[in-house]
């Protein structure tokens, strides 16, 4: 695939390098309120085509990849105690509690309380098991 750009046209390389930076950009700032214009400004592309181009190369949007990472983000934090669900939310980028939850839910198939109690249990019922019945089966690292 070439692509031009200005009337010159750039590598498959080129344009995965481009996309590969904006998505970089994505997962340092992903707890900032990020527009496509910002993002697509770090791929040195107008919004709409780097939007084509990402989906093409990333089989998602930016928009979909940005809520993944704050998801992600928001799974290792609920992990622990030290944060309510609300302070998660707000730490991992979302503006709206209602909206994390819903997201959360759709995306992990348990609401984020939900998700903190089962990953406990999960937590409490590996202390109880032998550290190297873990190891021996792979459930956790030595």
């Amino acid at each position: 695939m070439v692509v031009k750009v200005d009337n010159s046209p750039l590598s498959d390389l080129e344009v995965l390098q481009r996309l590969s930076r904006a998505r970089d950009f994505i997962d340092h700032c992903y707890d900032h309120p990020l527009s496509l214009d910002q993002i697509s400004e770090k791929a040195c592309f107008s919004r709409y085509h780097f939007l084509r181009l990402f989906r093409q190369a990333f089989n998602k949007t930016p928009h979909q990849y940005l809520i993944e990472r704050r998801i992600e983000k928001a799974k290792e934090l609920l992990k622990g105690n030290e944060l309510r669900v609300t302070d998660v939310c707000f730490e991992v980028g979302f503006q709206s509690l209602g909206s994390f939850s819903s997201l959360f839910h759709k995306c992990v198939g348990h609401a984020p309380v939900a998700y903190r109690e089962k990953a406990r249990r999960t937590e409490q019922a590996k202390r109880q098991v032998p550290g190297c019945f873990l190891v021996m089966y792979g459930l956790e690292s030595a």
